[in-house]
């Protein structure tokens, strides 16, 4: 059941996140969501050794290039360069097993909103969802690259100035949220038909929840192991998203 708040809200937008998880524990949605988490399983402990075996290599070769005058400095050194490759790893690890595991996440976003409406969607074929599937997620990747590329120089721009440069981690944390809310809300308005452009249109216009809930996913992803179950989690609470605000937007 999806509680009733405020439209366009940050805390509504943190709900609907925690709404997916609780979704997560109904039997009905038990099959759809087992193939994503053995898919996010088998990349977690891949790429989370692969991130661990790097950190550590290159953390020695960067420290060995320190003058020694400069050694007091290491510990902080080893924060920023966690906290970097932390970011770096919750967003690899988002990349990857939506790609892999996109299939699954549409239709386990059919499920849940069969489930929470009460109302049956109408099935298509396999070989018809892949494709179309893929190809969506595609399309958010190129929107991702393109408009990361622009936030990406603004990023400098502001740290280049001593004034601005607090607002470095304020922009990169909420372009984060913003590419993460779009990720899991997508899988439920391409399942109605909603197409790309007019769904960021809708969640612009509902621009506090779709922060809020895109934080919560993004925090999420970057803690190991809660980010295996942080995914379909997303995907859930993304359709409820949907229902409870998204699908009458106009």
């Amino acid at each position: 059941m999806i509680k009733t708040l405020p439209n366009n809200n940050l805390a509504t937008g943190v709900n609907y996140y925690i709404e997916g998880v609780n979704l997560l524990w109904r039997k009905e949605l038990r099959l759809y969501i087992l193939v994503p988490l053995i898919i996010n399983l088998i990349i977690f402990f891949t790429l989370t050794a692969t991130m661990f075996h790097y950190f550590n290599s290159g953390m020695e070769w960067m420290l060995d290039k320190v003058p020694s005058f400069l050694h007091f400095l290491k510990w902080l050194m080893w924060i920023l360069v966690g906290a970097i490759l932390l970011l770096c790893y919750g967003y690899l690890f988002n990349a990857i097993t939506n790609i892999v595991a996109a299939p699954f996440y549409g239709l386990l976003a059919q499920k849940t909103e069969e489930l929470v409406t009460g109302k049956k969607m109408a099935d298509e074929p396999i070989g018809q969802m892949i494709p179309r599937v893929i190809g969506r997620e595609l399309r958010k990747i190129f929107y991702f690259i393109g408009r990361g590329i622009f936030v990406f120089f603004v990023l400098i721009l502001l740290g280049l100035v001593g004034i601005t440069s607090p607002l470095v981690p304020v922009v990169a944390a909420l372009w984060g949220s913003w590419c993460m809310a779009i990720q899991y809300v997508d899988y439920a308005c391409d399942n109605n038909q909603l197409d790309f452009g007019p769904m960021r249109k809708r969640m612009r216009a509902n621009i506090y929840s779709s922060t809020g809930f895109g934080g919560m996913v993004m925090i999420a992803s970057m803690v190991p192991i809660i980010n295996i179950f942080a995914m379909p989690a997303a995907v859930t609470g993304g359709t409820a998203f949907w229902i409870k605000e998204l699908k009458w937007q106009q």
